[in-house]
């Protein structure tokens, strides 16, 4: 008896198809284009609509995935803070053990960072300032869920500066850490007004210096 050999068809059923199975889920391409839009045109000026749309899916399965667009915004607000920790730890690890350096490595990188951002022609690469701090700008105060998650971001950012000012020495580490906050806060919205990076933001590196200077002198 001659062995039985199985159709090219049914060969085919068997396979699993690997452009489904490699396929997003829903859910991670709502809060895919849900970033790009609130980065680029704001949490309030973004609805539902036009996120299932983009995303290329539609309002049920939006609210399969996210009960609320409040619970959209937190877990937006969630991970922009998680991509800033990540590139904070990366700028920092090589200068482990000199504190001084790390603050300026933060502070070059936030130019070099505005720089590159302003060169970007279109989409979320363009630069828009601090996600968290235009978040914040539209938040009700009301909403302390998300008014929270801005909060404690801005003063881990506060806490983690002042530990820097203090473990380099700083006569005064909560008044250094605060001001190199403000400048690093500030660079974020001059590279909006001032086009090409013709402003103030290029002038960041040298007042961090001088700031540090002056407390460590």
């Amino acid at each position: 008896m001659s062995a039985k050999v199985a159709s090219p068809d049914a060969a085919k059923l068997s396979r699993p198809e690997p452009a489904i199975a490699d396929r997003p889920r829903v859910r991670d391409r709502i809060l895919e284009t849900a970033c790009e839009l609130f980065y680029r045109h704001g949490i309030r000026a973004v609805g539902v609509d036009a996120i299932a749309s983009e995303a290329g899916t539609n309002k049920m399965s939006f609210y399969r995935s996210f009960p609320s667009k409040d619970d959209l915004v937190a877990e937006y607000l969630t991970d922009q803070e998680g991509e800033y920790w990540k590139w904070w730890d990366e700028v920092i690890a090589p200068y482990a053990g000199d504190p001084r350096r790390q603050a300026e490595a933060l502070i070059e990188s936030v130019v070099d960072l505005a720089r590159h951002k302003m060169k970007e022609a279109s989409g979320c690469k363009t630069s828009r300032g601090c996600a968290l701090g235009n978040a914040c700008v539209e938040i009700p105060e009301d909403n302390q869920r998300l008014g929270d998650i801005v909060h404690k971001y801005k003063n881990e950012i506060r806490r983690r500066l002042r530990k820097l000012a203090r473990e380099m020495g700083a006569r005064e580490p909560e008044v250094l850490g605060d001001a190199l906050m403000l400048l690093i806060e500030g660079s974020y919205y001059t590279r909006l007004t001032f086009p090409g990076n013709t402003g103030p933001v290029s002038a960041i590196p040298k007042a961090a210096r001088a700031l540090m200077e002056a407390h460590l002198g």
